[in-house]
């Protein structure tokens, strides 16, 4: 790990280690939960000396992504304060994310508003969603004890330039 990324986890573990609702999972992922909502905190590196913090609600697992959905998504998006909807398609999972810069400059408070927000528009949206285009939400897989803290860990440390625009 960077100095930029241990620094971040331990502003990470200051803010939220009291908290019950709080759990390591990983050396650089963290688990956060909030009302009916799981927040995943990833630390990430930002080149030598920075590191981001991307926090990431799991809303839907199952879904396809359908193009009146993406055009609901990209809407939201658009009026957001913050954040976006986002879809892993190997997987069917809808997810909102938002990242944050770390390293010493990490607020406490601006991670935990963070937090709170991005779990807010995890519960306001998981539901809707679902029931409109199908797919799980968190509280139904939760409910049905097939949640892992493996299957909570979503990778997404994929290349941007695999994605391929050609």
């Amino acid at each position: 790990m960077t100095p930029a990324e241990v620094t971040t986890c331990a502003i990470i573990e200051r803010t939220l280690g009291g908290d019950p609702a709080f759990r390591r999972v990983d050396e650089k992922v963290f688990l956060y939960k909030e009302g009916s909502s799981i927040v995943m905190i990833h630390v990430l590196p930002l080149g030598e000396d920075r590191a981001v913090v991307r926090c990431v609600a799991q809303l839907v697992k199952g879904i396809t992504l359908v193009p009146e959905l993406a055009r609901h998504l990209l809407e939201l998006n658009a009026t957001l304060r913050f954040g976006a909807f986002s879809y892993i398609g190997d997987e069917g999972l809808l997810l909102f994310t938002y990242s944050i810069l770390g390293g010493p400059s990490l607020d406490s408070e601006a991670l935990l508003t963070t937090l709170r927000e991005v779990a807010f528009v995890a519960e306001e949206y998981d539901e809707r969603i679902a029931h409109r285009y199908g797919g799980r939400t968190m509280r139904e897989l939760l409910g049905d004890r097939c949640i892992t803290e493996q299957s909570l860990t979503i990778n997404l440390d994929r290349d941007p330039d695999d994605f391929g625009f050609n």
